[in-house]
């Protein structure tokens, strides 16, 4: 009896855990919306209708509001980027990379942050964000990481399923950043996700649920491992495919209705 108390209290714990890694912010706000660029006057006025125009046609945004009026289901998790202090080095994992710099004045703490943003349909943001205090930090990362997005192909291109559903992705990428390489793979529909844990946390957001994985380098540096997963997952929308590919593999690019 006394063990399953235990273990149930270890599970709310770490519930409670995932749930400060995710941002809960209030629902956004037309009305009190007042863009500042040309691309958001012209989504809140509707002659830009969906976000799709604006990514395929490569322009910028630098209003995060654009990426909460077309999705507002859109959902941010912080990664573990950081370690948190403890004896001999065995500091836990944290979502906050703290740095110091030694100056006349005394020591300069920074802390940075790193957070993704997906709707778990089609679309994925990465963003970074450093600042002298935990919440600002946090603050431009999940804004950095909105003003990022991308969308990306699935599909299935594995050889052992060949089911024609976007539950995979349409073939093999590979991505890089520092020493970390990382390589992603097709898998058949039930192989999961078999990567890298905060990796993982990027593919569920995007909405990809079966792919295999190769990494080398320096894996323990989370932030370019999440920086590689994200370079690989932009060739999966900046590849070609041809038309009868696209039926063969079930290509879905972006939203799949």
């Amino acid at each position: 009896m006394a063990r399953d108390v235990v273990k149930n209290a270890k599970k709310e714990s770490v519930d409670v855990k995932q749930k400060d890694r995710r941002d809960n912010k209030p629902t956004f706000n037309l009305d009190s919306w007042k863009p500042k660029t040309d691309i958001g006057r012209k989504v809140k006025l509707g002659e830009i209708k969906n976000i799709d125009e604006i990514l395929d046609k490569g322009l910028k945004m630098l209003e995060p509001e654009i990426v909460e009026f077309f999705l507002p289901n859109m959902e941010s998790i912080l990664i573990m980027v950081g370690q948190s202090k403890g004896k001999f080095g065995g500091g836990k994992r944290s979502i906050w990379r703290q740095t110091q710099k030694k100056t006349c004045e005394g020591n300069r703490t920074k802390f940075t942050s790193a957070a993704i943003v997906g709707d778990h349909n089609g679309y994925i943001g990465l963003g970074v964000g450093s600042a002298k205090e935990t919440v600002p930090a946090r603050e431009k990362a999940i804004r950095q990481a909105k003003l990022n997005l991308i969308k990306i192909k699935r599909g299935c291109g594995s050889w052992e399923c060949s089911c024609a559903g976007p539950h995979s992705i349409p073939f093999k990428v590979k991505g890089g950043c520092g020493s970390v390489r990382i390589e992603i793979m097709p898998a058949p529909k039930g192989s999961n996700l078999t990567i890298e844990k905060e990796c993982k946390r990027m593919l569920e957001l995007a909405g990809i649920h079966d792919v295999y994985s190769k990494t080398k380098g320096q894996t323990g540096t989370k932030l370019n491992m999440i920086k590689a997963c994200f370079a690989a997952l932009k060739q999966l929308s900046q590849m070609r495919v041809l038309p009868e590919h696209i039926e063969k593999l079930g290509i879905v690019e972006g939203r799949n209705e």
